[in-house]
């Protein structure tokens, strides 16, 4: 296999269809090709279909060490491109104006096509240090495949010193991010004909009292709860985002179902919040269905749950990084708080702009990518 730049691989990356729904399997065997051409051993950790997978690589030290070191990581996956109007065919790169288009360019294929064609470089060099390299699937979709990739090196001894999580932040580190949990509720009430509002509990309305309290809650989180300026939308917020409901316009609706989320700064408390929500659903809102029909009942299931990250803004990583003057707080989440978790040192920065990520059209400047590159190096050194 030839050598490619970084253009090549990010052209490459592109032209494998990794939305979420799919198999990540092509791309993760065209980057362990890469890697067996190169002779650096690789171990893959599988979901339980065993159609995606993680990929975890290690470049030892001059000496073999693999201890220590730092972390280059990245998800494989992207979201849909479903209902969105491209120029272009998003799975095929365009440059164009000194922009790479394609599904993926931003987030966060960019990062990963950098560090691809810097491999054959690190190789050359001696280090100090081991680098790793951690490409994860189903990021967009809750953070799902970087547990097991984790608790994968960390059974095999290896306790990094730093972790780079390679998101689009315009090159400048994000120290701290919200956490995300989300939920599924659904509302079983009493089925009637419509001309007998007694003989029904309408699960409609009575899902409707519960997304009206949640939007008192979050007006609460909003003006009591924990401030911080650094962060676009400054305080946690809680949002119902869909719903569904009902089976005729004649039938009091026996069941609604609707999903709801929180983004809640590092200092809010995501299981007090959670125990709030439970707590009015017991106390209030399921007692007051039961008048109306015993067999009226509320399930709150968790879909995901994303811990917040945030590192202090004077640790030794942060000038490590190149001792930038500006960083940032985000709203969006990453895969940096469960590394932090697991008690390795984090940050996040990466080539492109978040608001590029997600919409038709989406790009990364040339630019971005020679900056990150030199970043890398940088680093490395």
């Amino acid at each position: 296999m030839d050598k490619m730049d970084k253009e090549a691989w990010l052209k490459r990356l592109i032209a494998f269809d990794t939305t979420s729904c799919n198999s990540n399997l092509p791309l993760i065997e065209c980057v362990g090709n890469w890697l067996e051409h190169l002779q650096i051993p690789f171990t893959l950790t599988y979901d339980s279909t065993k159609t995606k997978a993680n990929l975890f690589a290690s470049l030892p030290t001059s000496d073999g060490s693999l201890n220590g070191g730092l972390i280059l990581s990245g998800h494989t996956d992207v979201v849909p491109v479903s209902g969105q109007v491209w120029d272009s065919n998003p799975f095929c790169a365009i440059k164009r104006d000194n922009r790479i288009y394609g599904r993926g360019a931003c987030d966060m294929k960019g990062f990963l096509a950098v560090v691809l064609a810097l491999i054959p470089e690190l190789q050359t060099n001696s280090r100090k240090h081991p680098v790793h390299l951690a490409f994860s699937y189903d990021e967009e979709v809750g953070c799902l495949g970087v547990p097991l990739l984790i608790a994968d090196f960390q059974q095999k001894g290896i306790q990094p010193l730093a972790c780079i999580v390679g998101e689009p932040t315009e090159m400048v580190p994000v120290i701290a991010h919200k956490g995300i949990n989300s939920f599924r509720c659904r509302l079983n009430g009493h089925a009637a004909h419509s001309c007998l509002p007694p003989k029904g509990c309408n699960a409609i309305e009575y899902g409707a009292k519960l997304i009206c309290w949640l939007r008192d809650f979050a007006k609460q989180l909003k003006e009591k709860g924990f401030k911080d300026d650094l962060y676009d939308v400054p305080y946690t917020t809680l949002i119902s985002t869909m719903v569904s409901g009902g089976i005729a316009m004649n039938t009091i609706p026996p069941s609604l179902e609707f999903l709801f989320e929180f983004r809640n700064l590092p200092e809010d408390n995501p299981a007090q919040i959670s125990q709030t929500i439970k707590n009015y659903v017991s106390e209030y809102l399921i007692p007051e269905m039961q008048k109306e029909s015993m067999d009226a009942s509320v399930e709150i299931e968790p879909i995901n749950c994303i811990p917040a990250f945030q590192t202090s803004e004077n640790v030794e990583l942060i000038e490590i990084l190149g001792k930038r003057d500006s960083i940032k707080k985000v709203s969006y989440a990453t895969e940096a708080g469960l590394f932090q978790k697991a008690g390795i040192p984090t940050i996040v920065c990466g080539p492109g702009r978040i608001m590029e990520a997600h919409k038709a059209n989406e790009f990364v400047s040339i630019e971005q990518l020679d900056e990150c590159e030199k970043f890398l190096r940088m680093i490395i050194r």
